[in-house]
């Protein structure tokens, strides 16, 4: 595709098009992700023989993912959507199955290595989002946003749903039950590659650059390109950064802990994955109501709402081990998380030309990759010294952050 199209071309038709190859993508992609991860710090435990190291493999897929967002957002500019998103993915089968082999032959180094790459996967998938956006006018973007955002409603029903089965499965053919999310993840994430490599045409990169010059107004011009660290002196990128990174560090520490805070009250795997079912139903299922209000409220309301509804669920969550307790509060804590994540994801949209979009949010999604490797981290240290409630108390006090931020801005973002 040509940068200039002609007014005759029809957008709406490929805008939606795009949208829904995106859609379809993600909920193959976020069903492979959220098994895996569901099941990512039991294995850390088992396979290091330390509840202390629980936290460690769940870091490393989340340093992978941030190591590779800044290398994504120039693919993303090399190659195309496309081709960076299809690749990310390929990726991810083989982390998956270094996964599956490692619990086989109880190496915790491969494992380590299998989600490095299964991180890296996923950080490519996130950038999905801003491809739907690019292909919009600001006044739509938080509906594209929060459309392939609600791709993974469907990982957050199947995704913990699959881990009670596959493990069965795995453990009846002598392999360790835990494997088989991982194996379940490989052939979701093939899927998805499939989806994206043969339905995502035209690039969404082109259709980016070619609405942008048909509609300067609203895009900015296509080739300028401010400095990042220009960009990052901005408020409003500011803001929606630190939406976006802060309410992923607290949704991650709380959320990947909850497994092993489960496992020691002697939870069985079927109601993990029901609490973990609840959390990334909370996640994704609201994803169209959280893109409508960012565009018909502004960014900052929904950034508030989210970081609000953080402290709510991180202050409940350990106050009962029980599963519907849980089950709620870690459905808040996926719900808080949304509204930062499209409120914060279509702050950052309004702000870029073209030109600076692939870099900008690629550096974004390194600092979310970082923030959350250091919550997931930590959360081990501290939960194996300190206990589940003080989780809670971490992740209360880091999302008033966003509020603080979010209070700072003019109303009318």
């Amino acid at each position: 595709m040509q940068n200039t199209l002609s007014p005759s071309f029809d957008f709406s038709r490929v805008g939606r098009r795009i949208t829904v190859t995106l859609l379809a993508a993600q909920s193959f992609g976020s069903a492979g992700f959220i098994a895996a991860n569901t099941v990512n710090t039991l294995a850390g435990a088992q396979l290091s023989g330390s509840p202390a190291l629980a936290g460690v493999p769940p870091a490393i897929y989340q340093l992978g993912a941030a190591l590779a967002a800044f290398g994504w957002g120039y693919g993303m500019e090399r190659l195309g959507r496309r081709g960076a998103l299809a690749l990310g993915l390929m990726l991810g089968t083989v982390g998956a199955g270094l996964a599956a082999a490692a619990l086989l032959v109880r190496s915790f180094l491969l494992f380590c290595l299998g989600l490095a790459l299964l991180g890296a996967a996923n950080s490519a998938m996130q950038l999905a989002r801003f491809a739907a956006a690019e292909v919009y006018p600001p006044q739509a973007r938080g509906r594209a946003i929060s459309n392939v955002v609600l791709g993974g409603t469907v990982g957050a029903v199947v995704g913990p749903l699959l881990v009670g089965p596959t493990g069965r499965w795995a453990a009846a053919n002598g392999l360790d039950e835990l494997g088989g999310p991982y194996l379940a993840t490989l052939v979701l994430l093939f899927l998805a590659g499939l989806v994206i490599f043969f339905w995502l045409r035209p690039d969404p990169r082109d259709v980016g650059r070619a609405l942008a010059q048909l509609y300067p107004d609203t895009h900015g011009e296509s080739g300028s390109r401010r400095p990042l660290s220009q960009l990052l002196r901005q408020r409003p990128v500011i803001v929606a950064m630190g939406a976006m990174v802060i309410g992923q560090a607290v949704m991650v520490m709380l959320m990947i802990i909850t497994s092993l805070h489960m496992k020691g009250h002697h939870h069985e795997l079927t109601d993990i994955s029901l609490v973990i079912s609840s959390h990334t139903f909370g996640m994704f299922a609201f994803s169209v109501l959280s893109g409508r209000l960012a565009d018909r409220w502004g960014r900052r309301p929904v950034i508030l709402i989210g970081a609000t509804t953080l402290v709510l669920a991180c202050l409940t969550a350990p106050l009962s081990p029980e599963v519907l307790p849980l089950a709620v509060s870690l459905f808040f804590l996926g719900l808080g998380w949304n509204f930062c994540y499209v409120g914060g994801s279509s702050l950052l949209a309004d702000q870029l030309s073209p030109a600076e979009r692939a870099q900008t949010q690629g550096f974004n999604d390194l600092l979310i990759g970082l923030s959350a490797a250091a919550g997931s981290l930590g959360s081990g240290v501290v939960f194996a010294a300190l206990g589940y409630g003080a989780m809670g108390i971490v992740g209360a006090a880091l999302a008033v952050i966003p509020i603080i931020l979010a209070l700072s801005l003019r109303q009318k973002t």
